[in-house]
């Protein structure tokens, strides 16, 4: 009876140690389970914030590359301002420079049909003086002894040598007296103009107790004609200008007595006062 009844205490005390055990074990596996749980949960946790933080220096980066990238787009917006600026300025500069160009050229235009209106202007008045010489010359005179002629601004009036003076002389004779008188009177009739008498040689050399040589004949004849327009006819002496030109600029070779006989003359040319002429190609004289 007592075996049997310590048989059963200790089968007790088994029974309730054993269900102790089972009861601890499960209760370890649980916790080892949820143990394994959160670890999980915190590696998950690491790794998300890993990845935040990841994320969170990408953006930085992305933030900073953005900044860079406004700050050049703020440059590139103020050169571009500036360059729109200078393009202002410059087109506003060459809008003046084109005015300017085109005043200019409206000016020289205006220039131009000055000089185009005074040229047919001086054409005109040349060609009748031209034909009033030719008129007043025309008798006492053959044609191989006298040439009229308008050359661009001038009239020019070429007088064979036996017209006006002897072979070798500078002294008139009495029918050079008629002619430049008639010349005289066409002179007078002109005051806005100038006289120039050329005396011109052929190539024979001359030296007497007159003349040096060639030079002094041409000038000594050019100078008796001023002298008697100025004189006998009152032309105005600030009119008149006396020029030789010895053998040179001949009008044909000195080869023949007929070709020297041509080139022994008296050139009056009738032309513009110098001063009136430049005046006239002044660019400040024009209209504007």
């Amino acid at each position: 009876m007592r075996l049997k009844l310590i048989f059963f205490l200790i089968s007790g005390i088994t029974v309730i140690t054993l269900s102790s055990c089972l009861v601890r074990k499960k209760k370890y596996t649980a916790l080892q389970s949820q143990l394994t749980t959160a670890q999980q949960n915190i590696s998950s946790c690491e790794n998300a914030a890993a990845r935040l933080k990841s994320d969170n220096r990408m953006l930085s980066e992305s933030v900073e590359d953005l900044k860079s990238q406004l700050a050049d787009c703020k440059k590139i917006r103020d050169k571009q301002l500036t360059a729109v600026g200078d393009l202002t300025v410059l087109t506003q500069s060459a809008n003046d420079n084109i005015k300017e160009t085109l005043a200019q050229l409206e000016r020289k235009d205006k220039y131009i049909h000055l000089l185009q209106e005074a040229k047919s202007k001086a054409d005109s008045l040349n060609l009748a003086l031209a034909v009033n010489l030719k008129g007043v010359l025309k008798d006492g005179l053959d044609d191989k002894d006298v040439e009229i002629k308008v050359d661009k601004t001038v009239v020019f009036v070429n007088l064979s040598d036996n017209v006006l003076f002897k072979k070798g002389s500078s002294d008139l004779s009495p029918k050079a007296g008629e002619v430049l008188a008639k010349i005289a009177r066409i002179i007078e009739s002109r005051p806005e103009l100038e006289v120039m008498v050329e005396g011109y040689t052929d190539s024979d050399p001359i030296k007497n107790s007159c003349n040096i040589d060639n030079w002094d004949l041409s000038v000594r004849r050019s100078t008796s004609v001023v002298r008697l327009l100025q004189s006998q006819f009152n032309i105005n002496p600030n009119r008149l200008i006396a020029a030789g030109r010895s053998e040179f600029n001949a009008l044909v070779p000195n080869t023949t007595p007929e070709n020297k006989a041509i080139n022994r003359r008296t050139r009056i040319i009738i032309l513009p006062k110098l001063n009136e002429f430049y005046d006239l190609l002044d660019p400040k004289s024009s209209p504007q």
